[in-house]
C-alpha cells in the first residue's frame, strides 16, 4: 500500500512538473513580448517577467513552510500570491487580446496551467510531509500526550467514533481549526483509537 502511495505521489509530481515547466516557458515568453513591446529592453525586459513568476514561488513557499510548521499563513503572502497570480493571468491576456477573445483565451491557458500546476505541487508536498502509517505506528495514549489536540479530536468527534464512524482530514481541519499535517495525524491517532476500542 506504501509502495503504491509513493509510485501515485511521484508519477503525479512528475506529470506536474512537467506540465508547469512547459507552460512556465509559453508564459514567460508572452509575458517578455509584452514587457518588451512596452518599452523595455535588454536584461530589462528579460527579468522582469521572471520577477512576477518569482513573486509566485515565493509567496507559495512561505504558506508551506506555515503549513509544515502548523503556524498561520501571513496576509501578506496570500495577498502577494493573489497579485502574482493577477499579474500573471494579466500579461497573458494582453498578449493575445491582439487576436481577440480566442487568443486571449488560448494566451492565458499557459498562466493557468503554470499556477494550477504549482499550487498541486505544493499540495502534494504538504501531503507527504507526513505520512500517515508514521502516526498509526505509535500507541495512541503516546501522541495524545504528545499532542492536546488528539485528546480534544476524541471528545469532539466521540459520537462519529462510537457509530464506528471515522472523521475526514478535512472536518477535523474544519472543526478544531489546525493545518493538514496536523489533521493527518490526530485522524491517524482517532483511527487506532478506535480500533483500540473495537478490540477491546
Amino acid at each position: 500500500m506504501m509502495a503504491a502511495d509513493g509510485v501515485v505521489r511521484w508519477t503525479t509530481a512528475g506529470a506536474v512538473v512537467g506540465v508547469a515547466t512547459i507552460a512556465a516557458i509559453a508564459s514567460y515568453e508572452h509575458a517578455y513580448e509584452l514587457v518588451r513591446l512596452h518599452g523595455e529592453a535588454g536584461w530589462t525586459a528579460r527579468l522582469v517577467p521572471l520577477t512576477v513568476d518569482g513573486l509566485i514561488y515565493a509567496s507559495s513557499m512561505v504558506m508551506l513552510d506555515c503549513a509544515r510548521r502548523q503556524a498561520p499563513v501571513p496576509a501578506l503572502a496570500r495577498w502577494l500570491l493573489g497579485v502574482g497570480i493577477t499579474a500573471t493571468l494579466t500579461a497573458n491576456i494582453a498578449h493575445g487580446l491582439g487576436r481577440g477573445l480566442m487568443g486571449a483565451a488560448v494566451a492565458a491557458w499557459p498562466a493557468v496551467a503554470l499556477v494550477g500546476s504549482y499550487e498541486l505541487l505544493m499540495m502534494i508536498i504538504r501531503g507527504g510531509s507526513c505520512a500517515p502509517g508514521d502516526a498509526l505506528d505509535e500507541v495512541p495514549a503516546r501522541a495524545a500526550a504528545v499532542d492536546p489536540v488528539a485528546v480534544r479530536a476524541a471528545e469532539a468527534f466521540a459520537a462519529e467514533l462510537e457509530g464506528d464512524r471515522l472523521p475526514s482530514v478535512r472536518s477535523i481541519r474544519a472543526r478544531l481549526h489546525v493545518g493538514q499535517p496536523r489533521a493527518q495525524r490526530v485522524r491517524a491517532y482517532l483511527a487506532a483509537l478506535a480500533s483500540e476500542q473495537l478490540a477491546g
